[in-house]
Order: structure tokens, then C-alpha cells, then sequence
């Protein structure tokens, strides 16, 4: 269903093509007897989001809620989901722009180079650095690929990443750094509030460097905000012991949202962003397809993953956009390469860039602060619940995780996620280790109404007396 109402420069238009002072002038030929003097009784307008929630549950009154639009959900740990427009699914699929592939003949495609490069300056921005690539598949690539710059630029081995990056993202750069002879992730556990230990950094960056030589130390450290956990890290002074150990800082921001509210990667001293457009951009869809977002500062550019656009002017001195550079196998010398990425993710990159350009500075800034306030609600009345806790008390955006009474978070996500309940209250943590099996990650979000919430803490509640 489209949803495109008319703007106040369409309604303007159109008075001006029939030739009408106003919109009360169309109607000067009724009568003032035959006017209504009051409201017409209907309810409050409704956005885009809710009037859809509203067709679903009338077209599902002689089905069951599951057949019209599934349970309740409260899901995040990596994919949150928020609200995408309807025009972002009409622009979209114009024909110019209907394709997931960069051409390979790219000068003649300028539209499509334009995107990407409208992509990157949003990137950049949201970052707070400078130089931004053309998309990555997903955060978690992106973030193994972080690590495999930071080893590339400081010719170390060691990468030291904190407990709070997503368990997938840690697993992921295992995966890319395996065949690596000589290199090793150490983790560094949490603090008690959930914040990365900073001594046991800093106790991670002295080991790194005692077994001396020119190689020796770690090359960066990666650390997630708001991390896994949901709580929001303090990454500034973690930026500045790791450029104090001559490393660079890496940053993991899964849920870019959170951008609108909190001081970006650069601004606290990261050398390089990694994040994941997936929900921001598209509606979730079986975990994907993603969309890995990769800044870093202008002097490590050579040495950025996968395409980069940038713009010019041809020898008539008009604006142009070329590749500027593509350091992959198939462009350069392999010792030169810096990743064999083949494909970037160019059409859900360009359905993030219209997110971002619909929403502009101050619609995203909007849209972090209602992510953050529907969170503050929930924890207000989750706190207040028997039985139940919050695992850590460092602060959070619009997520958290909780300590449920029985010790078995997913056996409580089973059961609620039947008739007559219809919740997934979050995302039972076991599944990742098994010391957290009593953990359970809410996630809250634009599309949660007060009533959702309510409804949530009323089930858990529940919940609680019967354990």
C-alpha cells in the first residue's frame, strides 16, 4: 500500500494549476447553512506505521492474531527493526535504481555512482570521520575487516576486542583472521556495569607488548556501543589508551539509531566505525540482507576495504563521480589488495540513504530520542517487577538485558510466545554462551506503543508469579 500524502508545496501546485487563491476557496460555493460547524467524528490522525497496525487488526478480526501480523515482538541483539516509509519502497524501485550491483563500467552510470556516493557522505557524518566506503555485505564483515586494516597498518598481530561485541561479530572475525599465521583475538572481559574493564584493557595492551620486537603489541581495540548488552560504552578513554599503546581504536555500532542521540565514533577518537544498516534500511527479512557501514579517518583511505566513490569534474569542468579507488584482487596486485570483497549491498545502501535524507539532522535526532524514551518507560516498570533484575547498571539506549526469575530465559520465550500471550519478550541469551542462559535482551523501538510496553510488563509479571 502506497502512503504518500501531498506535501504543502503539491497542495500549493495543484491550487496554483486550477487557479485558486486557497483550499477554502474550492468550497465557497456550498452554502454556509449546508457546512458542518463542528469536527467530523474521527479519531486522530494516525502515521504511517500505526494506520497499517490498524488495517491488520481489522482485516484479522475473523482470524487469529499470529495469521495477521504474528506475535508481539521485542527482538534486537543486531537487528532491530524500525519503521520504513512506504516511499522509501516507491523510490527504490525505479528503474534507475533497481540493481544490487556497482557496474563495472562505472563512469556511465553516474545515477548509481551518485547513490553510493550520497551514501558515503551520510556515513561519514553519522561516524563523525571522514572517509567512508561504498558498503560492506554486513556489520559483522565490516568489523573483521576493521581488524584486518588495523594489522595492515600498524603490522601487529594481536587484536584485543571487548566481551561487549556481539558474540556473531567476535565469531566472524575469528573466522577472517584463522588462516592468519601468528594472529589472535583476546577478549576483554566487562566491568560490573556492563562497560568494557578498562584496567583489564589496559592489563591486555601491557601483555601484548611483553613479548618485545618491532611487531609487538596489539594492533587495535574493538569495542561495541551500545554494546551487546545493550549498554551504552564510554569509549573515549578506551580511544585514548589504545592510541596510548600506539593502536588503533575500533568501533562497533550495530544499531545506528543510536547516533541520533549519542557523540559519534570520531568525535571520542576512533580511528575507524564499522555499524549495520539492517532494519534502519529495510524490514527484516529472515536476518537480512545487511548492509555493513565502514569509516575511517583521511589518512588511512589507501588502505579502506572494498570501493570507495569519489566526486570530479570532466575536462568541460562538470560535475562527475568516478571509482576513486577499488583495492581488491581484481583491480591491483594481490600483496596490494586490501580485501576480496567482489560486491557491495548498493541497493540496500542507497534504501539507507533515503531513510537518512527523508528523516534529515534533525528527523534522526527525533527519531533516537523516541527509541530512548520508549526504553526509559519499559525500564521504569520492568525495575518494579518481583523476581526480575537488570543485569547491569551502566546506561542504555534502547535496549537491556534482564535477569529473569527461574534461570531459564528461553524456556520463558517459548512459553510466552504461544496463544494465548502471543510476546517474544526478547532474545534468550544461552544461545550465545551458557553462562547467560538466564539473561534475556529487550529491545524497544519506535514501532512500540505504550500499550505494547504495557502489555509486555503485564505478561512478564505474570511470569514471575508462576516461577
Amino acid at each position: 500500500m502506497r502512503y504518500i500524502p501531498h506535501t504543502d508545496s503539491d497542495v500549493r501546485r495543484m491550487l496554483e494549476t486550477i487557479g485558486a487563491p486557497s483550499v477554502e476557496a474550492l468550497f465557497r460555493s456550498i452554502p454556509a447553512t449546508d457546512r458542518a460547524k463542528r469536527p467530523l467524528g474521527l479519531p486522530q490522525a494516525l502515521d504511517e506505521h500505526r494506520l497499517l497496525g490498524m488495517l491488520r487488526d481489522l482485516s484479522g478480526q475473523s482470524r487469529s492474531a499470529t495469521d495477521c501480523g504474528g506475535p508481539l515482538a521485542f527482538l534486537g541483539a543486531g537487528a532491530h527493526r524500525h519503521s520504513v516509509p512506504a516511499v522509501l519502497d516507491h523510490l527504490v524501485g525505479r528503474a534507475e535504481f533497481l540493481t544490487a550491483y556497482t557496474p563495472y563500467q562505472a563512469e556511465i552510470s553516474q545515477g548509481t555512482l551518485e547513490a553510493v556516493f550520497e551514501f558515503q557522505t551520510t556515513v561519514c557524518e553519522m561516524f563523525g570521520l571522514e572517509v567512508a566506503n561504498a558498503s560492506m555485505y554486513d556489520g559483522a564483515s565490516a568489523a573483521a575487516e576493521a581488524l584486518l586494516m588495523a594489522r595492515r597498518l600498524t603490522k601487529r598481530q594481536i587484536f584485543l576486542v571487548s566481551e561487549g561485541v556481539h558474540p556473531e561479530y567476535l565469531e566472524t572475525c575469528r573466522t577472517f583472521i584463522s588462516g592468519l599465521d601468528g594472529a589472535t583475538i583476546e577478549v576483554v572481559p566487562l566491568a560490573s556495569d556492563g562497560r568494557t574493564d578498562l584496567a583489564a584493557a589496559r592489563a591486555a595492551f601491557t601483555g601484548a607488548a611483553a613479548g618485545g620486537g618491532k611487531d609487538a603489541g596489539a594492533a587495535c581495540l574493538l569495542a561495541q556501543s551500545p554494546n551487546f548488552m545493550g549498554v551504552v560504552e564510554d569509549l573515549s578513554p578506551l580511544a585514548a589508551l589504545a592510541h596510548d599503546h600506539g593502536a588503533l581504536a575500533v568501533a562497533a555500532v550495530p544499531e545506528v539509531v543510536s547516533l541520533g542521540l549519542l557523540r559519534p565514533p570520531g568525535a571520542c577518537g576512533f580511528d575507524i566505525a564499522v555499524g549495520e544498516g539492517l532494519g534502519f534500511a529495510v524490514p527484516l527479512s529472515f536476518g537480512g540482507p545487511g548492509v555493513g557501514l565502514f569509516a575511517t579517518r583521511d589518512e588511512h583511505r589507501r588502505q579502506i576495504p572494498g570501493r570507495l566513490v569519489g566526486e570530479t569534474v570532466d575536462k568541460a569542468g562538470v560535475r562527475g563521480f568516478v571509482l576513486t579507488l577499488a583495492t581488491r584482487e581484481q583491480h591491483i596486485r594481490r600483496e596490494k589488495a586490501t580485501s576480496n570483497i567482489c560486491s557491495n549491498q548498493a541497493l540496500v545502501a542507497l534504501c539507507f540513504t533515503i531513510q537518512s535524507a527523508l528523516l534529515g539532522k534533525t528527523g534522526f535526532a527525533r527519531l533516537a530520542r523516541l527509541n530512548y524514551s520508549k526504553a526509559q518507560y519499559a525500564r521504569r516498570h520492568l525495575s518494579a517487577l518481583p523476581g526480575f533484575s537488570f543485569a547491569f547498571s551502566g546506561p542504555t539506549f534502547n535496549e537491556m538485558a534482564l535477569r529473569v526469575p527461574g534461570g531459564d530465559a528461553s524456556a520463558l520465550v517459548s512459553r510466552m510466545a504461544e496463544p494465548p500471550v502471543n510476546i517474544v519478550p526478547g532474545v534468550a541469551l544461552g544461545r550465545f554462551r551458557p553462562e547467560w542462559r538466564d539473561l534475556l535482551l529487550v529491545n524497544f523501538t519506535e514501532l512500540h506503543s505504550r500499550e505494547d510496553i504495557d502489555r509486555l510488563v503485564a505478561a512478564l509479571a505474570a511470569h514471575g508469579k508462576e516461577a
